[in-house]
């Protein structure tokens, strides 16, 4: 497995190398040490490729990741994950805001806690934090499904659309359009599944509520006017 020490090697120098990767590269995995808290390391991932970042890094880790398997031991800074597509990203530790924010596809794991408005805007990302979230967390969130093992803060799935979101503990508060919904057999199912691939075990997926749109903010009304 090549090693990439960024005390020695630049940055852009990691990135263009991952970015230049072709079909039936022989090295698939690799290792990052010394990454200080670099910002936007392994971003633009475009191959099934493996990356194992060793400490903690800053702003958007493996943005737009489309198709890699990161892991990042340590803690991340704000945007990781930011507009991913495809393939897993799995944060040790904490993360700072707006974890996967905007992200299209893929599944991101963070074992420790979320900032605030972790989800906002997401499209189509499955999101597992093991932890609590802070406020504002999936505003707008339009597809995909956010789970939370710990607690929410305020506002949250503020002006939500049609993501789902899964909370273990207390939510503080709920935002604009946000409703708690019936947990059928279908988000049983799906839940028990990303459960599954984030590692968790010994939690069951009845211990969680459902969260989700009340469809009243989709088009504008008088009536609902002060919402806006």
């Amino acid at each position: 497995m090549p090693v990439f020490d960024l005390s020695v090697t630049s940055l852009r120098e990691f990135n263009s190398m991952l970015h230049s990767l072709a079909a039936g590269a022989n090295d698939t995995a690799f290792e990052v040490v010394n990454p200080r808290g670099h910002h936007a390391v392994a971003v633009g991932i475009d191959a099934p490729v493996t990356v194992d970042i060793r400490g903690s890094v800053g702003y958007y880790c493996a943005g737009m990741n489309d198709g890699g398997n990161v892991t990042v031991h340590g803690s991340a800074g704000p945007g990781v994950a930011e507009n991913m597509m495809s393939g897993t990203v799995v944060i040790e530790g904490d993360a700072s805001q707006y974890a996967g924010a905007t992200g299209q596809g893929g599944l991101l794991v963070i074992k420790g806690n979320a900032a605030s408005r972790c989800g906002i805007s997401m499209k189509g990302i499955d999101i597992v934090v093991h932890g609590n979230i802070g406020h504002m967390s999936a505003f707008m969130g339009q597809s995909g499904h956010l789970v939370v093992l710990g607690e929410a803060g305020e506002a949250l799935g503020d002006s939500l659309y049609e993501a789902k979101l899964f909370v273990r503990g207390s939510v503080k508060s709920l935002g604009s359009d946000c409703i708690e919904k019936e947990m059928r057999p279908e988000h049983l199912e799906k839940l028990s599944e990303l459960l599954h691939r984030a590692g968790v075990r010994g939690v069951r997926p009845e211990e969680f509520k459902r969260y989700g749109s009340a469809r009243q903010l989709y088009n504008f009304n008088i009536d609902n006017a002060d919402a806006y």
